[in-house]
C-alpha cells in the first residue's frame, strides 16, 4: 500500500500533527488524512497530505 504522510501547524509555525499512514489510493488517503485531522483538532488548522513521492493530495491553509 502507499504511505502518505499528514502534516498540521499552527499559525505560529509550530507543527501540531505529523503522522505517516497507508492507503489504497489518493481518494482514501484524502478521507483518512480528513478523519485524522478531526479528532486531533487540527481540521481547520493549515495542513497538508502529501504522497511519498511528494505529491500535495490535501492542502488547508
Amino acid at each position: 500500500m502507499p504511505m502518505f504522510t499528514l502534516t498540521a501547524f499552527d499559525k505560529n509555525g509550530e507543527k501540531l500533527l505529523d503522522e505517516t499512514f497507508e492507503a489504497a489510493n489518493e481518494e482514501e488517503a484524502k478521507k483518512i488524512g480528513e478523519q485524522k485531522l478531526r479528532e486531533h483538532h487540527c481540521y481547520d488548522k493549515t495542513h497538508r497530505c502529501t504522497t511519498s513521492s511528494g505529491k500535495l493530495i490535501l492542502f488547508h491553509r
